[in-house]
C-alpha cells in the first residue's frame, strides 16, 4: 500500500488523490454464491449472464387487431378479407392462413403462418365474418420479430452489474432461475469517545448521544453487506488496538467514527501506524479533513471524523466508492449539475467544500439552489433539510447571489 503520508508529511491530499490511492490499493473480494432470482435484487453479478432463448421466441402481435398477408393488399383501395379464427395470447391460431383470409389477434399472440402484417382494430370495419380494410392499409407493421429484443446466446447482463428490479425482470423474461453473485462484504463499525452516551440513557454533563452508529447503520444498508455494530469504544488506546486487531481477523472492512484527529485522546492514526499500514490521513475537504484510510493485514480500515455531518460526507465521498470497488462493482461518478445560487456562501481557500443545499427547479427547467442553513460539521438539522451538496472548489473564496455553482444531488440512501 502506498504511504502517501510519508511522501508529503503533514500535507493534505485532494479528494481526487484519495480516490486514486484507494483505487490502487483495493482489490475486489473473492468468493461467489448462487442465489435464486427472487433474492438477487441489489446483488452484484460475478459473471455475465447469457440468454438461452430468443426474446421474443415467436413472432407476435404488438397490438390488438387483425393479422393478414400483405399480398392481399389492394393498392389505393379498400379490400375485404374473410375472418377465419382468433389468435389469443397463449392460445395461438393453429390453422394455415390462405389468400383473402385474416384472423383476429390480440397483443402478444403468435402471428399465424403466412401472415406478415397486423392492422389495429380501430382502423377496420366488420360485416359479419367479413373484415373491411381501409385503402391506406400499411404492410408489415405491428409485428414483433423473433429475437427482436434479445438474440439467443447474446449477453443479457455483464459481470459486476448491480442488479435492479428491471434487471430481475429481464432475467426472468429469459427464464433465468438463479444467478451467480459476489459474496457479501463483512463490515463492522464502532464509535470512539468517552463523551458518547447510548440512546435511552440520560445525558450527563459533557456527554452527547452517539448518533454516528445509527447513521452508519443506515448508510451501510445494502444487500451486499453483512454488518455488525460493535458499539462504543472508550478513549483507551489498548482497547482500541485490541478491538481493531480482533476485528481485522474476521471482517473485510472496519469503519470507525471519532478519534481520527490530533487531540490527546485521538488514537486511531497512532494505533493504525502500530498495527497496520496507513494509506493516507487527512484530505483537503470540508467537512471531513481528519480521515484515515489503511489496512490491517487483509482488512481495510476507514477512520472517519467524529462530527456527524463529516461522517456522512466522508462516507459518501470516500468510503462508499471504496466499498463498491471492494464488492466488485465500479464506482459511479456523482451526478454534477449547474444551478443558480440564491444564497451568499462564505468559504476560505484551501479545501474543497461540500456545503449542504436545497435544490429546486422552476417551470422552465432552470435549477436553483440555496443554503440549507448553518454549515457547521455538527449541524445535522441542515443536513436533514438538504437534498444536495453545493460543491465549492479548493480555490473558491465564496459565492455571490446569482452566480452559478456545481451541485451534486443526494443519493437515495440519504
Amino acid at each position: 500500500m502506498v504511504d502517501y503520508c510519508s511522501i508529503e508529511e503533514n500535507k493534505l491530499i485532494s479528494i481526487k488523490q484519495a480516490l486514486h490511492l484507494i483505487k490502487q490499493s483495493i482489490s475486489a473480494i473473492e468468493g461467489i454464491e448462487r442465489i435464486v432470482l427472487r433474492q438477487a435484487q441489489g446483488r452484484i453479478l460475478s459473471s455475465p449472464v447469457f440468454s438461452s432463448i430468443n426474446i421474443p421466441s415467436d413472432r407476435n402481435s404488438a397490438m390488438d387487431g387483425y393479422a393478414f398477408s400483405s399480398a392481399d393488399i389492394l393498392k389505393n383501395q379498400s379490400f375485404t378479407l374473410s375472418l377465419v379464427g382468433t389468435s389469443w395470447a397463449g392460445k395461438p391460431y393453429t390453422g394455415k392462413l390462405n389468400n383473402n383470409e385474416c384472423v383476429r389477434i390480440f397483443t402478444g399472440a403468435v402471428i399465424p403462418d403466412n401472415a406478415d402484417s397486423v392492422i389495429m382494430q380501430e382502423l377496420i370495419e366488420t360485416d359479419g365474418q367479413k373484415i373491411i380494410f381501409p385503402a391506406n392499409t400499411v404492410a408489415k407493421e405491428n409485428i414483433r420479430e423473433i429475437g427482436g429484443d434479445i438474440k439467443q446466446n447474446t449477453e443479457l447482463l455483464p459481470a459486476h452489474k448491480k442488479l435492479t428490479a428491471v434487471d430481475i425482470g429481464l432475467l426472468a423474461s429469459a427464464g433465468i432461475y438463479d444467478v451467480a453473485v459476489k459474496r457479501k462484504l463483512n463490515i463492522t463499525f464502532f464509535s470512539t469517545g468517552d463523551e458518547l452516551c447510548s440512546i435511552g440513557q440520560p445525558l450527563k454533563t459533557g456527554q452527547i448521544y452517539d448518533s454516528n452508529r445509527y447513521t452508519l447503520n443506515g448508510l451501510l444498508n445494502d444487500e451486499n453487506f453483512n454488518i455488525i455494530d460493535l458499539g462504543v469504544i472508550t478513549d483507551d488506546k489498548q482497547r482500541i488496538k485490541s478491538t481493531l486487531l480482533a476485528a481485522a481477523k474476521t471482517y473485510d472492512a472496519i469503519i470507525t467514527s471519532g478519534g481520527a484527529s490530533v487531540g490527546d485522546a485521538d488514537y486511531i492514526k497512532e494505533v493504525l501506524d502500530e498495527c497496520g499500514d496507513v494509506g493516507f490521513w487527512k484530505i483537503a475537504i470540508k467537512p471531513g479533513k481528519p480521515l484515515a484510510f489503511g489496512k490491517i493485514n487483509h482488512c481495510y480500515f476507514f477512520g472517519l471524523p467524529g462530527n456527524p455531518v463529516s461522517v456522512i460526507t466522508t462516507f459518501q465521498k470516500i468510503v462508499s466508492p471504496a466499498l463498491q470497488q471492494l464488492s466488485g462493482i465500479s464506482a459511479n461518478k456523482p451526478l454534477s449539475l449547474s444551478a443558480i445560487c440564491k444564497s451568499e456562501l462564505k468559504k476560505q481557500k484551501g479545501r474543497q467544500e461540500y456545503q449542504r443545499g436545497i435544490l429546486t427547479q422552476d417551470e422552465q427547467g432552470q435549477l436553483f439552489v440555496k443554503s440549507a442553513g448553518k454549515q457547521g460539521s455538527n449541524i445535522m438539522s441542515a443536513m436533514s433539510r438538504a437534498n444536495c451538496y453545493i460543491v465549492l472548489p479548493v480555490d473558491s473564496e465564496g459565492v455571490l447571489v446569482g452566480q452559478k455553482v456545481l451541485i451534486e444531488p443526494f443519493d437515495t440512501f440519504l
